[in-house]
């Protein structure tokens, strides 16, 4: 009763700080001078069309390669802690079985489809609404997609974690390029800015946003292959 009292109490005093928030709340009508100079000088100065995309990569690209890192972290974990169970487990249930036919033939179709949707989005991350991480997520829910309907499927560890170090690798060499030929790490001006909306544009961003994809892709692909395995010996 005391544990409920309490709860409700402090639901009603976030209630009343949030209305008191919102009803002083009034808009910028105009962007301040930071907010300014990015909308205006971000697609002339990189030659990204998606301007959100051009100050992720560059402008803030160290917070990116922060975020990598986390993520990258997370699924090590994930996969330590996992093999640590699985060596302590002693008790073995019933193996689940596969989804029907129809289920695992609509999923080898679906599949590839959200592969190239994936590789779509962080291919053209500098051009329309997207990036490394949507990218590399959709990508997973490929993964995710064949292990809903066939939970016996094992994939490679080896060649998820190659491309995961691969891809990491390479988005570190990039960045030094931009610190040894342009104005500081990551920046992709080292490579040509191409034509203003082209694919081949905006220079080094659609190869630094591909390798995020590829990078982001393979962590969440690990994190759900190793859930996937530790049910299954369970």
């Amino acid at each position: 009763m005391i544990n409920r009292l309490l709860t409700v109490v402090f639901l009603a005093g976030l209630a009343v700080i949030f209305i008191q928030l919102l009803s002083g709340y009034a808009p910028d009508t105009d962007l301040n001078l930071t907010a300014s100079y990015y909308a205006s000088q971000t697609a002339p100065d990189l030659g990204a069309q998606n301007v959100v995309t051009g100050i992720i990569v560059t402008y803030r690209g160290l917070d990116t390669l922060g975020e990598v890192t986390v993520l990258f972290l997370t699924a090590a974990i994930v996969a330590l802690v996992l093999v640590h169970g699985r060596a302590i487990e002693t008790e073995r249930g019933p193996k689940p079985f596969p989804a029907g036919e129809l289920l695992q033939t609509g999923s080898r179709l679906l599949a590839p489809m959200i592969l190239l949707l994936g590789i779509y989005v962080f291919v053209n991350g500098h051009l329309t609404p997207g990036g490394g991480f949507q990218g590399g997520a959709i990508v997973a829910s490929a993964v995710l997609l064949l292990l809903l309907t066939d939970p016996m499927r094992r994939f490679s560890h080896r060649l998820i974690s190659r491309i995961e170090s691969t891809a990491g690798l390479l988005f570190v060499a990039i960045g030094l390029l931009g610190l040894l030929f342009a104005g500081g790490f990551l920046d992709a001006r080292f490579l040509p800015q191409g034509w203003f909306g082209a694919l081949f544009s905006a220079g080094a961003i659609p190869l630094i946003y591909s390798l995020i994809g590829l990078k982001v892709g393979a962590e969440f692909s690990s994190m759900l292959l190793s859930l996937s395995e530790t049910e299954d010996e369970k």
